[in-house]
């Protein structure tokens, strides 16, 4: 045999052993793994088996999918499968928080009569802002300067307190205003709201309660009347009575008085006084003169008139009467406001606490002190005085624990238990140590109305504090 037929058998027999390999390898491909695959095999499979479940993972988040949306849309359905469970509780969850939250931001409402202390109305214990007024072009820079804005919020502390007092008045007020009626006394008038400002105020001595007696003035009585124990006055219907009290926390005061009147024959009167009060306020500011602001209260008060039983009177200002400043357990500071023109050219400054009140009268707008005296306070800076009467020793004592140098009534001192007291209370009144303001009447047969607020003249702005919704 030659080389050449040799060399050709060999190539014969490579070629028929090709098709036998391809054989095999696709039988062991076909038998998934029972045998070990070529490297290359694996490879393919890996990637199969990947891409399996990436397919499978997208099918079920697609499910997943389907059941939330079936769940939100299927509440209230009967037909719903176990599959929707999930979906339809996690949206009664949400609803469950929605209602949780909406529960937290409602507030709490006040009674009738008002029992709430406004500490558990307001948990926060930041209790409303009063209206708040620009100054004038010349101070109206002080809005947006950041020094002032500075000093107002290391003094919030201070106005948080009174605005807690000015909440307590209003809605004091609010109460008594809506309850007050023709026939009642006017001692079951001024307990009504004593034992309301009280309770809303957590009266605890010094630290809170009330900031004077409540006056309740008649008619042609302008100021200082609240009754005596044993006083059997009745409102009636023709009368105008003026509503005057008075709320502390921590020594500042809220001093606000409004003018209740059951026949409309009055409202002209009423009308200019408000408007009046609102004129001072206007004019209220830092540096500005309390002459000036006297001189614009007066010329809006006497463009009214009032017609009362065919007759047309004038309003005039009761000239002797005036607005104040007022500072921590003081309720007349050192400053007046007066309600015509002229007179001091003292001017206010920033800090300062006033109480802005006019009085309006048919009569000759001047009063005069009569009747039985009820409102005392004690000398704010009395110095020691030698007392003879060991009765008058302890009034004192009993009055310097009880009101300090904050206004009170005999009223007062009956519920504390003080009994046989005139004569001492007199004695220190002659001794110069208590002060007695009795009832100021301008002449019979007139009617007299008064309107207050009390405002700050903040950093940067003057607050209202007692405003309200009513006045």
């Amino acid at each position: 045999m030659t080389i050449e037929t040799l060399s050709a058998d060999l190539k014969d027999k490579a070629t028929l052993s090709q098709p036998e390999a391809q054989g095999q390898e696709g039988q062991a491909e076909q038998q998934g793994g029972e045998a070990n695959p070529a490297p290359s095999a694996a490879k393919k499979n890996k990637k199969k088996k990947a891409a399996t479940a990436a397919a499978s993972q997208e099918e079920d988040t697609k499910e997943d999918k389907e059941d939330k949306a079936t769940g939100d849309d299927a509440e209230g359905d009967d037909d719903d499968e176990d599959d929707d469970a999930e979906g339809a509780t996690e949206a009664t969850a949400t609803k469950k928080k929605k209602k949780k939250s909406s529960k937290k931001k409602k507030k709490v409402a006040q009674t009738e009569p008002p029992t709430i202390p406004m500490s558990k109305m307001f948990g926060n214990k930041i209790y409303p802002e009063g209206e708040l007024c620009d100054y004038k072009e010349e101070n109206l820079w002080r809005t947006t300067n950041e020094e002032k804005r500075y000093l107002e919020r290391q003094n919030f502390d201070q106005y948080n307190d009174v605005r807690r007092a000015a909440e307590v008045h209003r809605q004091v007020r609010h109460y008594a205003r809506r309850n007050i009626k023709p026939g009642m006394s006017m001692i079951d008038i001024c307990e009504m709201i004593e034992n309301g400002t009280r309770t809303l105020v957590e009266a605890n001595g010094f630290e809170s309660g009330i900031g004077f007696p409540t006056g309740c003035s008649l008619n042609h009585c302008a100021a200082h009347y609240t009754p005596n124990t044993g006083d059997s006055t009745v409102l009636q219907y023709g009368d105008v009575c003026k509503i005057d009290f008075g709320v502390h926390v921590n020594g500042r005061i809220i001093d606000s008085a409004f003018t209740l009147t059951f026949d409309p024959v009055y409202d002209n009167l009423l009308a200019a006084v408000k408007d009046a009060t609102n004129t001072g306020i206007r004019e209220a500011g830092i540096d500005v003169r309390l002459c000036d602001i006297g001189a614009a209260i007066e010329e809006v008060m006497e463009s009214y008139e009032v017609e009362i039983e065919g007759k047309t009177y004038q309003v005039k200002p009761i000239r002797n009467l005036n607005g104040h400043s007022i500072d921590p357990y003081k309720i007349h500071g050192g400053k007046s406001v007066p309600i015509v023109k002229g007179g001091d050219q003292t001017k206010m400054e920033e800090g300062e606490y006033f109480a802005i009140e006019t009085f309006g009268s048919t009569g000759r707008g001047y009063v005069r002190e009569d009747m039985e005296c009820s409102h005392y306070a004690r000398v704010y800076d009395v110095q020691h005085v030698p007392l003879r009467l060991p009765r008058a020793k302890t009034l004192l004592n009993t009055i310097n624990k009880e009101f300090g140098t904050l206004p009170f009534c005999r009223r007062y001192l009956d519920r504390i238990g003080e009994q046989k007291y005139v004569l001492a209370l007199r004695n220190l009144v002659d001794a110069g140590i208590v002060d007695a303001y009795p009832p100021l009447v301008d002449i019979k047969g007139s009617f007299t109305a008064q309107y207050e607020h009390t405002l700050v003249l903040k950093p940067t702005r003057k607050e209202v504090l007692s405003r309200g919704d009513d006045y």
